[in-house]
């Protein structure tokens, strides 16, 4: 056995994790993964050579270099399946729940913010529906769910850019701050929730490890469409709703490619 250890700078939440265990799940000398996300480390247990294990991870264009490979006495463990699919479920039905809410609450205030936001929280749930859908199935059942998930969230940041910039060209009413902050404050607390669930989980396949980044991306969100609530009053101006509608869509698009990428 192997231990081959990469460096995966732009590996940063467990959306990350999740794409590269489904991109490794199919190599037959891979035995084992363990991420630290926090370092941006990966450790792979293998047989074999690493050559064709970093090829791989490099489609996925997360920045990967081959720090080192060593001999191992990995013993492989066959435990934590169920156990992470019933979080994995948890996680999953928590983010699909906020976006709805996100999106309903963001049309009726009017809320590009609130609107991003609930895309982003469905980047996550097609993510976690991924890796939950791919497990026993087939190589082309994989790619296709994962190839329909990305041109769909294509779309809806397209269609979403072009209404932040159909909102900034023209005179629109102001959105509902009072509304914005409150969801946001809600999905905060999902999020926060979200966490507590993955420490409580003891497994060794990093979740743990992960979990103080695993929201960090979406707390950074929601406290940003807390604030733009809060300048949207103070300003009397939709501009900073309108901004950060931007950023949370530019991030939406980068999950979208990341996941085309990996149904190639």
């Amino acid at each position: 056995m192997e231990k081959t250890i990469f460096n995966i700078t732009k590996m940063d939440c467990p959306s990350e994790e999740q794409l590269i265990r489904m991109k490794l799940q199919d190599f037959d000398t891979v035995k084992g993964l363990e991420f630290d996300i926090a370092n941006r480390k990966l450790d792979v247990y293998h047989n074999g050579n690493p050559e064709p294990i970093f090829l791989a991870l490099g489609t996925l264009n997360l920045n990967t270099t081959l720090v080192s490979t060593e001999k191992s006495n990995f013993v492989v463990e066959t435990d934590t399946s169920n156990k992470q699919r019933k979080l994995l479920w948890i996680v999953l039905i928590i983010n699909f729940l906020f976006f709805g809410l996100e999106m309903l609450f963001g049309i009726f205030s009017g809320s590009m913010g609130l609107i991003a936001d609930s895309l982003d929280m469905l980047a996550d749930s097609a993510v976690y529906a991924l890796a939950l859908i791919a497990v026993g199935g087939t190589i082309t059942l994989k790619n296709n769910i994962a190839r329909f998930a990305g041109y769909f969230q294509v779309l809806l940041a397209i269609i979403g850019f072009v209404e932040v910039i159909r909102r900034f060209m023209g005179i629109e009413a102001m959105p509902d701050f009072k509304t914005m902050i409150v969801v946001s404050v809600l999905a905060l607390i999902a999020n926060v929730f979200c966490l507590y669930l993955l420490q409580k989980n003891k497994s060794k396949e990093a979740h743990m490890q992960a979990s103080m980044i695993f929201t960090s991306n979406d707390v950074i969100i929601n406290s940003g469409v807390i604030v733009a609530g809060l300048l949207v009053n103070w300003l009397n101006s939709s501009y900073p709703d309108l901004i950060i509608g931007a950023i949370v869509f530019v991030i939406v698009a980068r999950g979208a490619y990341r996941i085309l990428k990996l149904a190639k």
